[in-house]
């Protein structure tokens, strides 16, 4: 069984989790939705809300796995002059403010762009934790994560429903600090429920590494969260917390919906973990 876990902000976060017997919150953002500052403003507030993991989006001009939320995010960020280089010098800010466990989340090629060895160098001088590319396959990552883990970032990649059992465990072994499974087929996006087949995918990789498991791909709701306390390690949220922001009139009201949400959320999270214990 493979255990990649590691002494990152990462690992020692869900460290703290399973200790106290809860569902951690992964939240993702779309970095400079609408503006750099703004995210740095959102980032804080989806800490001091009770978020365990930021996932920051590099806005990319083709996100052929996000729905229409975060291709829109996507659209507002590049038109508001987001790059790389400037989700890197974000992260440096929120250091100054938070020590929040903070993932870069992009598709590989403006990371491929940039040089891996420079974004690796950069990224870690930065403050971030682990980075998640979500197009690149784990058979094609060999470079990749050896840049990465010279430079002590969390390398995470995706399983999904269709994963063999044999594909999910060469994922596990390419993981560290968690391993993210997507709840079913297609883009991102909030939905009404989750698929019917998410507990057969965490329990089928349970077998195959003691990694910390999040799911994600539709999970929106207090409910769904609630649903997965107990059996995933956390639930990754995008699409729902995106959709405030782009609701909101103001930055300060989308700081103030992002705080509610996620409260929301993390108690849905509490509630499913006593409701399991009560009926064991």
């Amino acid at each position: 069984m493979a255990d990649n876990s590691s002494s990152t902000r990462i690992s020692r976060r869900f460290a703290e989790l399973r200790e106290r017997g809860e569902v951690g919150l992964v939240a993702y953002l779309t970095a400079g939705d609408p503006a750099l500052d703004a995210t740095l403003q959102f980032v804080q507030a989806l800490a001091e809300a009770g978020a365990d993991v930021i996932e920051l989006g590099v806005p990319f001009s083709d996100p052929l796995a996000d729905g229409p939320t975060v291709q829109r995010a996507s659209e507002r960020a590049l038109k508001s002059g987001t790059t790389l280089a400037g989700v890197l010098k974000l992260v440096r800010r929120i250091r100054r403010v938070s020590q929040v466990p903070i993932v870069i989340f992009s598709y590989y090629n403006p990371i491929l762009q940039m040089g891996l060895e420079n974004f690796a160098s950069e990224a870690a001088a930065a403050g971030a934790d682990g980075v998640l590319a979500t197009d690149l396959t784990v058979e094609e990552a060999d470079e990749y994560r050896s840049a990465m883990r010279r430079h002590l970032l969390d390398t995470i990649f995706l399983g999904a429903p269709t994963s063999t059992d044999d594909r999910l465990a060469k994922i596990a072994a390419a993981s560290s600090g968690f391993l993210y499974l997507i709840s079913r087929t297609g883009v991102t996006g909030a939905k009404e429920a989750l698929a019917a087949d998410v507990p057969d995918l965490v329990r089928r990789t349970r077998g195959l590494t003691d990694l910390p498991l999040a799911v994600g791909f539709g999970v929106s709701q207090p409910a769904h969260v609630a649903m997965l306390g107990g059996l995933a390690d956390a639930a990754v949220v995008g699409s729902a917390l995106v959709s405030e922001i782009e609701k909101a009139g103001t930055v300060d009201s989308a700081a103030d919906a992002l705080r509610t949400q996620v409260r929301r959320l993390k108690e849905a999270g509490r509630r499913g973990i006593s409701r399991r214990e009560a009926a064991q």
